[in-house]
């Protein structure tokens, strides 16, 4: 069976090797991209099982991202989490209408991440 593809969108590099060391004991394929636009392409070109999406990126941010990916019949039932700073309700709450899966908020809590991202599409292998 093929593992189970993640794909990481973050402009935070920083943030981008905490999300890898995390999961790279899933066993998951990840796939990294550096800003929205590369997200949305990504998201098009690799077919991921699952979307890491942090919201504060320079040109397109994660909710106008998110947005685009429920647009799309590829990418709309790919279920996105968002991984931000920001956990003020009003953005919690867009990101919940527009259709996120669920929502971490930074710093990274490693445990919490890996039982998101499981419970959004299970273990890897």
């Amino acid at each position: 069976m093929a593992r189970k593809k993640i794909l990481l969108v973050d402009d935070s590099p920083t943030i981008l090797l905490m999300e890898k060391m995390i999961l790279a004991q899933g066993g998951y394929e990840l796939v990294v991209a550096v800003d929205g636009e590369d997200g949305l392409l990504k998201a098009r070109e690799h077919n991921p099982d699952l979307i890491l999406l942090d919201v504060v990126m320079p040109g397109k941010n994660g909710l106008e991202v998110l947005q685009a990916l429920r647009q799309e019949e590829a990418t709309r039932s790919v279920p996105v989490i968002m991984v931000t700073t920001r956990s003020e309700a009003d953005k919690i709450e867009a990101a919940y209408t527009i259709g996120c899966a669920d929502y971490v908020t930074k710093p990274i809590n490693g445990l919490e991440l890996i039982t998101k991202v499981t419970n959004c599409i299970g273990a890897s292998r």
